[in-house]
């Protein structure tokens, strides 16, 4: 047994001769006194030990081998593998963020009876009477604003996964606004697993930055929602700061708990900078989710935002084995006219479409020029497992091309050891109360 190739390794400045060892492969955690750290080097190991650092993947048979299984991660997915597709059900909103990516190409397109009805005869042929479950991701716009749709979709769709013995589930992401408790206990029975809702800050900063059409602040109502829900539906409240309002934010949490919320019952609560409009090219990082922001600033603000929503109460979002999702076979986009792509950030790149409902999926390796993370420099970095060659989006902000990896070691080498260390502290924390 040797170390694992995925291993950081971080040393107590407060415990002298202890040290930190984090497997970004499993997300585990353990603190080793310098003489294990150095039997495990030596493969010299006691029994009871190397079996619990094994089990934890610290430790692995063969380096050789643990990188042949990375090559080879996302090639053979499994049967039980949900099928994963994020469903744009329009490009219509009721609200007027000025900062919106979609401004560009939000046009008021609704998804047709017809094309639901192909959506849904596709997903029930080629995924459920194969015996795969769905996970759906109701997108726009406003999803909500296409309730007629979700229905005529969930409701066959959650009747075929009945019949053939199989589960199918389905999220929104919504700004919030219509998800009432009426609403939401009928989505619930249709299958709605959990919702990500934004507030962009307290009060009077949200309302600037999310306004109704009208220019009537959404605060009140998108709260409202959330207290009315928060019990029934698994919620991810999300955020989208600058760099001269993030110290803000917090104010929101303390707006939720003063109402009386209950933390623990929200999903994750994740903030993160505003992205370029769609067209737009940069050469700052931004974070949509999924990708990575490397000005110094931004590092700075995310670790502390994370520090502030830990130290009330709220969960965040942990670093685990993750990748673009253009590299996962069994997630897709579907858009309001039946069209495929794999990130919802593409959708307004025609030149990226990889196919329909009507006519199929094409092969997009060659488009999408998959694989550029298998490189000698990439499979030896110990943060492969949490970047798989990091967000294709943000690569074509910077250079209008996906030719390259969007590189994440320094953002990984700046923050990774102090949101370990955070889940640390707090889960101690938690222990102690």
């Amino acid at each position: 047994m040797q170390l694992s190739t995925y291993l950081k390794i971080y040393p107590c400045p407060d415990q002298p001769g202890m040290n930190l060892v984090y497997s970004t492969l499993r997300s585990s955690v353990v603190l080793l006194p310098d003489d294990l750290l150095e039997a495990a080097r030596n493969k010299t190991l006691p029994d009871e030990e190397l079996e619990t650092l094994t089990k934890l993947t610290i430790l692995t048979p063969d380096r050789a081998v643990e990188r042949e299984w990375m090559l080879t991660i996302f090639d053979t997915p499994r049967r039980s593998t949900p099928f994963s597709a994020i469903v744009v059900l329009n490009l219509d909103c009721n609200l007027a963020c000025p900062y919106c990516y979609e401004e560009s190409f939000r046009d008021k397109r609704y998804m047709g009876a017809g094309t639901a009805a192909l959506l849904v005869e596709t997903i029930r042929r080629e995924r459920i009477e194969k015996g795969q479950p769905v996970r759906l991701t109701f997108y726009g716009g406003e999803p909500l604003l296409s309730l007629d749709l979700i229905r005529a979709i969930s409701l066959p769709l959650r009747e075929a996964a009945l019949e053939a013995g199989v589960s199918y589930r389905f999220s929104l992401v919504s700004n919030g606004t219509l998800l009432n408790r009426a609403c939401a206990e009928e989505l619930v029975a249709l299958g709605l697993s959990g919702a990500k809702i934004t507030i962009d800050g307290p009060s009077e900063l949200h309302n600037s930055s999310r306004p109704y059409l009208s220019g009537n602040g959404s605060y009140e109502t998108i709260v409202g929602n959330v207290l009315d829900i928060f019990d029934i539906v698994p919620l991810q409240l999300g955020g989208n700061f600058s760099r001269d309002n993030y110290r803000d934010f917090p104010g929101m949490l303390d707006d939720l708990l003063a109402r009386g919320i209950d933390p623990a019952r929200i999903g994750a609560t994740l903030f993160a900078p505003i992205t370029p409009k769609s067209g737009e090219r940069t050469l700052s990082d931004f974070n949509t989710g999924c990708a990575c922001s490397y000005e110094p600033w931004l590092m700075e603000a995310g670790v502390w935002l994370r520090e502030e929503t830990l130290k009330r109460g709220f969960p965040a979002p942990r670093p685990k084995l993750s990748a673009c999702m253009v590299e996962l076979e069994n997630d897709l986009v579907i858009t309001c006219d039946g069209s495929y792509y794999k990130c919802p950030a593409f959708i307004s790149r025609p030149e990226l479409r990889i196919g329909s409902l009507a006519e199929g999926l094409r092969d997009y390796h060659g488009s999408h020029n998959m694989d550029l993370w298998k490189t000698e420099e990439c499979l030896e970095c110990a943060y492969l497992p949490i970047c798989f060659g990091g967000c294709r989006q943000l690569t074509l902000l910077r250079s209008g091309e996906m030719n390259e990896v969007d590189c994440r070691r320094e953002y990984y080498d700046t923050v990774l050891e102090r949101v370990v260390r955070q889940d640390l502290d707090y889960q101690r924390t938690k222990r102690e109360t």
